[in-house]
């Protein structure tokens, strides 16, 4: 593609979607008709950079219109936003779900990653793909996970169009499959949020026990399940004393890194400079991970009422969700409930009468794991390619547009509403002294009930798993998806908190739990584990974009080879596996190689 101005034309359809999100050009510099007081001086300019923000929305709204992205759109919306055409064309191709190539209207997404893998994604794929063949007008894409891993094998169709519509197939039959691409508005409608929900109506569930109680899409029916209690007392304790109990309450960040959510809110809260940001990440792109997807889904509300609390206790007025492309239900969701929480004075210019102002806004992901780190995320809502940023400064200084930003996960922020209503001494007494409250797990696999499991802190890998129903014949489990580590199937008494994994020699992580009979490949799984990360690599450093590369290649070389010794590439794959480890600028380089690794020597894989 040519990377500068050139006559390549938008279409009317094209041109429509670009001025349905940013309203119509004003002076031919934009794009519109040539007159005579743009021959005298360039109008709109300013504007347009202070819109950069606008270029993932604006590759969407082409996308999802047309179903691809050509030269000529590209060209209109860089004019539309002053971005260079290069620096647009490097932020289109680093997305997934973007093609810049013309493509049929229809994309289905077949998912291949672990728990679809083991549940037959290679057979299906095969079946699709015969029977849709060349020239059926769909496109088939073998995709990372979508996390609809508890539906495992799934299917994801996007039919581009105005509106764009989609359909989810899981667990997907050829048949299924080729009907959802085929014909999306005919295609069976999703089973409810609860039924991935196998504790649903349960007592004592703190996170879930909305799940499958209330209308997702009803605000009042919310409300009448103690929606919106939170807020009430935040606003009563005001910011300062909001923080205190999230403090108090020992909670830490549900996505992995387990920082203190008190600290990194006080720490944001006590900047000067102006304004502050809030950022909810829901981009949970771990394969085998859809706890977040679960709660957006079944209890939209909660999370809105969790950001409007967060970002009173920050200091920040705007919030941006930010949702992860393979997401279609929970986005029509959470829109309405912003919508209707807007309606009723629950967002806006004055919440709950109290003279606060606070708002949300959704963006959406594209396709690309790395986007969850949280610097990769602030440069994709940005408009630029979502590569990690070095720190310091540290996002609590210089976040999102490089003003002070708090950033938490939908499982983090949920958490806050129990913490606000029965107190900070009573939530710390839940789970154990370091790893407090209760914990979200999402159990799939080798088991007779997959979903989202709520459990304290300190219940075992065992416990969850007699929850779960494991089968018989039981190998191994992944904890805490592809950047996790495998476990022994006696080696379930591990405690599910962060010290006590930590102490096992694994990751808690996301809160995956994957557990694989005698029946799955392992040489072939740990591939696959190497395959995504080579896909997802952003390749900003070369540690990790030439380690996962080479890591790739030596486990194929293992597979494929039939009776030699495969010491000296294990040796290899160590030897990388620290470069990675030691010398990445983000945690997906620096964990590329954990679950190889641990299959190797806890597990034996390869002897």
């Amino acid at each position: 593609m040519d990377l500068h101005f050139g006559d390549s034309k938008p279409t009317d359809e094209e041109r429509a979607a670009v001025d349905g999100l940013l309203g119509p050009p004003e002076s031919s510099w934009e794009g519109a008709d040539r007159s005579d007081a743009d021959l005298r001086w360039a109008r709109g300019g300013r504007e347009a950079r202070d819109r950069r923000d606008l270029l993932l929305p604006g590759l969407h709204a082409i996308n999802d219109r047309i179903g691809w992205i050509s030269e000529g759109a590209l060209d209109y919306l860089c004019r539309r936003l002053t971005v260079p055409p290069a620096e647009a064309y490097g932020v289109a191709t680093f997305y997934a779900m973007f093609s810049l190539k013309p493509r049929p209207a229809t994309v289905l997404h077949v998912c291949t990653d672990l728990a679809c893998a083991a549940a037959g994604a290679p057979e299906l794929c095969a079946g699709v793909e015969e029977r849709l063949g060349l020239g059926s007008g769909v496109s088939v894409e073998r995709s990372p996970c979508l996390g609809l891993c508890e539906r495992a094998p799934a299917a994801l169709a996007i039919k581009a169009g105005d509106p764009v519509r989609t359909a989810v197939s899981a667990p997907a039959t050829v048949q299924d499959a080729v009907l959802a691409a085929s014909s999306p508005d005919s295609a069976p409608e999703e089973p409810p949020a609860a039924l991935a929900v196998p504790q649903a109506g349960q007592d004592g569930l703190m996170l879930l026990h909305r799940v499958g109680a209330v209308d997702p899409s009803s605000l009042d029916d919310y409300r009448a399940h103690g929606g919106y209690t939170a807020l009430r007392r935040a606003f009563e304790l005001g910011p300062a004393g909001v923080i205190r109990e999230v403090t108090d309450s020992g909670l830490v960040g549900r996505g992995g890194a387990a920082f203190p959510t008190g600290r990194k809110w006080q720490a944001t809260a006590s900047q000067p400079d102006r304004p502050h940001y809030l950022v909810c990440n829901a981009d949970e792109s771990e394969p085998g991970t859809f706890k977040d997807r679960v709660l957006m889904e079944g209890d939209p509300y909660a999370l809105v009422e969790a950001m409007t609390i967060a970002g009173y206790a920050t200091g920040a007025h705007r919030g941006y969700l930010y949702l992860r492309g393979e997401y279609p239900r929970a986005l029509r969701l959470l829109e309405h409930a912003v919508g209707q929480a807007r309606a009723r004075g629950l967002l806006g210019d004055d919440v709950l009468g109290q003279g606060y102002a606070f708002d949300i806004e959704i963006r959406r992901g594209a396709g690309a794991y790395i986007c969850g780190e949280e610097t990769a995320l602030f440069n994709s809502i940005e408009g630029y390619r979502g590569e990690p940023r070095s720190k310091p400064p540290f996002p609590v200084e210089k976040g999102l547009f490089g003003k002070p930003t708090v950033e938490n996960n939908v499982e983090t922020l949920v958490n806050v509403l129990p913490v606000l209503t029965m107190g900070a001494p009573a939530y710390a007494k839940i789970g154990t002294g370091r790893s407090t409250g209760p914990k979200l797990f999402c159990v799939s696999g080798s088991v007779q009930r997959p979903g989202v499991y709520e459990v304290p802190f300190g219940a075992t890998l065992g416990d969850v798993l007699t929850l779960a129903g494991v089968r018989d014949g039981l190998r191994a489990v992944l904890l805490g998806g592809a950047a996790g580590g495998f476990v022994r199937a006696d080696e379930l008494d591990i405690p599910l908190t962060f010290e006590g994994t930590r102490e096992a020699g694994t990751t808690l992580g996301s809160g995956l739990v994957m557990a694989f009979d005698d029946s799955v490949p392992l040489p072939r799984l740990l591939l696959r584990i190497a395959e995504f990360f080579r896909d997802e690599s952003c390749g900003q450093c070369v540690p990790c974009r030439v380690g996962t590369v080479r890591q790739e290649e030596a486990l194929h070389r293992i597979v494929e080879r039939t009776g030699a010794d495969a010491a000296g590439d294990i040796a290899l794959l160590r030897e990388v596996g620290r470069a990675m480890r030691d010398a990445s600028i983000c945690g997906l380089g620096q964990t590329a190689w954990n679950a190889v690794e641990s299959a190797i020597d806890r597990l034996g894989a390869y002897e």
